[in-house]
């Protein structure tokens, strides 16, 4: 999807704000499922909403075709996600200087690391309310399969979160550094009401922080 464009230094993958913010998206819903972009009373505008008790069946994939690669280059990804107080998981497939697609997955309900040769699965903790979750792919792929990160070829979100956006950046930027609609929260004095909580909610995700939790 990007590998002929220009990437600056930051990237959305998406965005619950707009008229259609899942256009570039497959949405796999179960049974149980529920997918609705709802209005968020903390945030004061529309997220996504993703619930069911079905973790790995419900979730929503970009892009939309399998084959597809999204073919970003930049190294770090943040998700501002709301913990919903269940069971939640994101993967995000890597490509690395091998060739080789290699799957990054992250969940807030494994306690070890485990890992094999194309996949590595890392436990985190979510803080109540919103979370700024960030990973170093560049790193994790360093230390995990001893290659060199290329790209990111895809990226899934599951239940049970509600999501208002995923972006990409060649740095990991402090929240005054970023644009304001970037932020977590888009007002001033909004953002200087929580700007302590913030702090305290943001979490660097890679490898070495989630071995630190074993």
């Amino acid at each position: 999807m990007f590998h002929t464009k220009f990437q600056e230094p930051l990237i959305t993958a998406y965005y619950s704000i707009g008229s259609r913010p899942l256009d570039n998206w497959a949405v796999h819903q179960c049974k149980e499922g529920e997918m609705q972009h709802v209005q968020d009373d903390e945030l004061k505008s529309n997220v996504l909403q993703i619930q069911s008790p079905n973790v790995n069946a419900c979730c929503i994939t970009c892009p939309m075709n399998p084959k597809a690669s999204l073919g970003i280059k930049l190294p770090f990804v943040t998700l501002l996600v709301k913990n919903l107080g269940r069971f939640f998981t994101f993967e995000i497939t890597i490509l690395d200087s091998e060739n080789i697609r290699r799957r990054l997955r992250t969940s807030n309900y494994h306690t070890i690391k485990k890992q094999s040769m194309f996949m590595i699965t890392m436990p985190f903790c979510m803080n109540e309310g919103w979370n700024q979750l960030n990973m170093n792919l560049a790193e994790i792929t360093s230390d995990s399969f001893k290659t060199t990160y290329v790209e990111t070829v895809r990226i899934q979100v599951h239940a049970n979160c509600r999501l208002r956006r995923i972006y990409f950046s060649d740095l990991l930027y402090k929240d005054d550094q970023l644009p304001n609609a970037y932020r977590m929260h888009g007002t001033k004095d909004v953002r200087e009401k929580t700007k302590s909580m913030l702090k305290k909610k943001a979490m660097v995700v890679d490898q070495k922080s989630a071995g630190d939790k074993l």
